[in-house]
């Protein structure tokens, strides 16, 4: 039986980073497997596009995100899914998918409970029910509103509460980021003592009777090792790096690739230039490719701490050309304690790039002490890291070669091979046991208005 899947997430446009890195790769592995794959995101215009013979993109239109990143369009239930007219609900009705998968907890996660209890109609059976997190939520509340034990307490109760019981499966790109899921479960409590809200969206969601860990997936993301690879590296390719800079042979390339934003923790290299500036030995000198809504302060923090020796790039929309780049600097730093996974730090090790980035988050999915420089993320720590980067080439040489063995084991293919067989896996449970994921109560007795309201 082929299955099909529709994949729904406001984390995608064309110069975004790792989420649609992973939606792109799943959509050419469509067609490997010839599989049907769809994709839903927002865009300027109402418009399909095609790729391949089994994947697809809807774009819907929609405005500018108000807040976060504005580069990001956002699909609001109201114009997008919630009435009857609504365009994503128009595409369910065509394609109707046997997974609908939606990767996102704030506007789009509301659906999966409205499907579920069939206040949404989309097809005689309703589709399975997944939600992918590429991020946790509580690590976005703390960089963005604040952090604290209010902060905590809403966020650990909005997981238990509200996006646990509305999907059959939960699928996360770490181990870090399902943490998240698991550490919810103690915030679940009866949900008459609940506040009101809670109260109604328990009433109306109510979590199905399967135990929690068996809801609960990870797949990793992976790394393109054919573009991103140590043979891109040539004495021609590194002299034009320091010609169009400005830069001496002489200099220590430190490399910083990613969006730029305050949840990505960049005033760190920020911190840590100003450290290695102080360096009498080498000078270094630190490339910043990306964009983002923090690219100003980062540019001024940098400009403070070390005066001329950070150049912003801007994004690189060609990979080649990024590829480049990696292959060619001499150690590359990732600064977030808080990744959920890290595609980009895995480029960077399979371009034989040294990599320097912190004791904590999904990054340690595969960054180690013995292919990697791992330690606390502050300025003087990651200073001291790079430092030591150079200063044993036999030890640099030893963790270069273990962190392209590392990233060899990470594939795309395999990824999404991966990611196939778990749609497959949860499939055949929930068919065989789809009782356990529905419920008794008919949609006669949910009081929606008043679960609007509530909301």
């Amino acid at each position: 039986m082929s299955i099909k899947s529709v994949h729904i997430t406001n984390y995608y446009h064309k110069t975004s980073g790792g989420i649609s890195t992973s939606y792109n790769k799943l959509l050419e592995a469509a067609d490997r497997r010839r599989r049907s794959v769809r994709l839903i995101v927002p865009g300027e215009i109402n418009s399909v596009e095609d790729v391949g013979e089994f994947g697809r993109i809807y774009y819907v239109k929609a405005n500018f995100s108000p807040v976060f990143d504005k580069r990001y369009r956002l699909m609001l239930p109201w114009n997008t899914y919630l009435f009857d007219n609504a365009p994503i609900k128009a595409i369910l009705r065509e394609e109707k998918p046997d997974i609908i998968e939606i990767g996102e907890k704030y506007t789009l996660s509301l659906m999966a409970g409205l499907l579920r209890k069939h206040v949404i109609h989309t097809s005689q059976k309703r589709p399975m029910l997944v939600h992918l997190s590429c991020e946790r939520m509580d690590d976005n509340v703390g960089s963005f509103i604040g952090k604290g034990h209010l902060s905590e307490w809403f966020t650990r109760r909005y997981i238990a509460n509200f996006v646990l019981p509305m999907f059959d499966f939960h699928l996360a790109n770490s181990e870090y980021t399902a943490q998240e899921f698991r550490d919810a479960v103690s915030a679940m409590k009866d949900p008459h003592r609940s506040n009101r809200f809670f109260n109604y969206c328990w009433r109306l969601l109510r979590a199905p009777q399967v135990a929690l860990n068996e809801r609960i997936f990870v797949n990793q993301c992976g790394v393109d090792n054919v573009t991103f690879t140590p043979s891109r590296r040539s004495a021609g390719a590194r002299r034009a790096i320091e010609q169009k800079h400005g830069l001496l042979a002489e200099t220590k390339l430190v490399l910083y690739a990613g969006r730029i934003s305050p949840e990505k923790n960049v005033g760190l290299l920020a911190d840590a230039m100003k450290e290695l500036v102080k360096d009498g030995q080498r000078d270094y000198y630190m490339l910043v490719a990306g964009s983002g809504p923090a690219e100003e302060t980062l540019r001024l923090q940098a400009e403070r701490a070390a005066p001329g020796r950070v150049k912003m790039l801007g994004h690189i929309g060609d990979k080649g050309e990024l590829a480049d780049l990696f292959a060619n600097c001499d150690a590359f730093i990732h600064p977030n304690p808080r990744e959920p996974f890290g595609i980009t730090p895995l480029e960077a090790m399979a371009s034989g790039l040294p990599l320097v980035a912190p004791d904590s988050g999904g990054v340690l999915s595969y960054a180690n002490d013995t292919n990697a420089w791992v330690t606390k993320p502050n300025g003087e720590s990651f200073a001291a890291a790079v430092r030591d980067i150079f200063a044993d080439a036999g030890r640099r040489e030893e963790k270069v070669q273990n962190a392209l063995e590392t990233s060899g084991r990470y594939t795309w293919d395999a990824s999404t091979d991966s990611i196939f067989e778990l749609y497959d896996q949860m499939y055949a449970t929930f068919q065989a046991d789809e009782g356990l994921y529905d419920y008794t109560d008919s949609p006669d007795e949910i009081d929606f208005a008043g679960v609007l309201t509530a909301c």
